[in-house]
């Protein structure tokens, strides 16, 4: 994905939330909810069954609402996604060394 990309799906977003009004309920806080809702959603789709048993194109929905709304909380604070993303693996591969982190499931602080 390009920085294109990202601007061209941050772009309909606002486009479509604009033309409903609902910039007004889109604050950092309600989008932040709207991401933990929309994640716990995701997780319904696999409750009781093997992941194979989950519905892809359900998965693919809620997968896209979270997106969305991560999208959105990074255009409230003016963050660019590239960066914080690539920013953020820089730090996970201070925390977790592979020589001390390869094929461990132990947190950082367990390592």
């Amino acid at each position: 994905m390009t920085m294109k990309d990202t601007d061209e799906i941050i772009q309909k977003l606002l486009e479509f939330r604009n033309e409903r009004d609902w910039e007004q309920f889109h604050n950092p806080k309600d989008l932040a909810l709207a991401i933990s809702i929309e994640a716990s959603e995701l997780n319904e789709l696999f409750l009781w069954k093997s992941s194979e048993d989950a519905n892809k194109e359900k998965v693919k929905e809620e997968l896209a609402d979270i997106f969305s709304f991560a999208f959105l909380l990074a255009e409230k604070y003016n963050f660019n996604i590239k960066e914080i993303v690539l920013e953020k693996i820089r730090l996970n591969a201070l925390k977790y060394p592979i020589d001390k982190s390869k094929g461990s499931a132990k947190k950082y602080d367990e390592l």
